[in-house]
């Protein structure tokens, strides 16, 4: 996400500077982050929210400051910001009806979500849900919060494994690859999974025989595509509704077509957590080097 804010500032030759806060903190933290940036007297402020609405006083002292607020991968509720992100409802949707079908519409499955009360994991419970109440032959055979970490999701998968429960497929909100590890590494047999658009996960579902599952997309060029949209706004070009939608796709290694995006989006080279929605059709306009290059305006 940051390495597309950096390569879609450069490319659009109209930024001068772009200052990064880049810290695992909470909301206060946050709070802090978006003054910090008003008292900078920077133009636009593009954040990923800690929650839907703990960081609206700092985000209506921005607005008053005539500054543009959007925030990117979730959305918040204040009055007078923007939200633009992939649908995270459709997304797990897309997913776990998928995996339901993939399942023959019965048995249980492991349901591994992200951060508690995170907007984006909030708006995935409500597809999944949706999916899960579209299909009365499945259950839950554990709920785990992985935080979207893979260490902690790792240790969940076999921790669900060591006590036998029994389960027939997995839905993760991303944390995926490793959970694939964890199967191999237990001799545990596949079961059909579900993750995301990551390279080691993609790479799974073309180099593991045995390996039923589907990726859905998750571009974190949404920092890219929040750079284009803070500049058309910035430029007078305001979007007609507050909050605009990337809709995701879904990849599976069980059809032509999705093989084929599999394959095209595949790239080894790269960090298995990495997501391979590298751009966005129409909000970003800088190449693959450019993103993993990683440089902003100014950067030596």
């Amino acid at each position: 996400m940051l390495c597309s804010a950096k390569a879609q500032a450069v490319k659009s030759g109209n930024v001068s500077k772009v200052t990064i806060i880049h810290r695992d903190t909470d909301a206060p933290g946050q709070l802090a982050d978006i003054r910090t940036l008003i008292a900078q007297g920077v133009n636009a402020i593009i954040i990923n929210p800690s929650g839907p609405d703990a960081l609206n006083p700092a985000i209506a002292e921005a607005i008053a400051a005539g500054i543009t607020v959007i925030a990117v991968d979730a959305a918040v509720t204040a009055p007078g910001a923007y939200n633009l992100s992939n649908d995270q409802e459709q997304y797990a949707y897309l997913g776990a009806t998928w995996l339901f079908k993939a399942m023959g519409g019965k048995g249980a499955v492991v349901y591994m979500r992200g951060i508690a009360g995170h907007p984006a994991d909030t708006d995935r419970d409500t597809g999944f849900q949706r999916a899960l109440k579209e299909n009365p032959g499945i259950t839950i055979a554990s709920t785990a919060v992985t935080k979207w970490d893979p260490v902690t999701a790792t240790q969940q998968i076999n921790d669900i494994m060591s006590a036998g429960t029994k389960f027939d497929g997995i839905w993760t909100s991303g944390v995926d690859s490793n959970i694939v590890d964890a199967l191999r590494a237990a001799n545990h047999p596949y079961v059909p999974i579900v993750g995301a658009d990551n390279a080691g996960f993609v790479t799974q579902l073309l180099k593991e025989p045995e390996l039923k599952g589907a990726a859905v997309t998750n571009p974190a060029s949404i920092g890219g595509a929040g750079v284009t949209l803070a500049l058309q706004i910035l430029g007078g070009k305001k979007p007609a509704d507050s909050t605009v939608h990337v809709t995701p796709e879904l990849w599976s290694n069980e059809d032509d077509a999705g093989k084929g995006k599999l394959t095209a989006a595949a790239d080894a080279t790269l960090p298995p957590t990495w997501p391979l929605g590298l751009t966005i059709q129409d909000w970003t306009t800088y190449s693959k080097p450019d993103l993993i290059a990683c440089k902003g305006p100014g950067d030596a």
